[in-house]
């Protein structure tokens, strides 16, 4: 629902601001990241104190992902 595409990278969701500074940063060799679903307390998504624990995905070119930073 929410997609992206900065400095020639794709952001996918609710993907916090700092990650975005990070990754345009750190320039890793991938796609994007990405924030499955819709998390309570990522960016947008805010509930009051409620907070669910999630990770934000770096979707590397081959398609494959590792967790970028999890929020817990």
């Amino acid at each position: 629902c929410h997609t992206a595409r900065v400095a020639g990278y794709v952001l996918e969701g609710h993907v916090p601001a700092s990650d975005v500074r990070r990754l345009l940063r750190d320039r890793p060799d991938a796609l994007g990241l990405a924030v499955p679903g819709m998390p309570l307390g990522s960016p947008g998504m805010e509930q009051g104190g409620q907070r669910d624990a999630y990770d934000v995905l770096l979707v590397r070119r081959d398609g494959q992902t590792s967790v970028f930073t999890s929020y817990r």
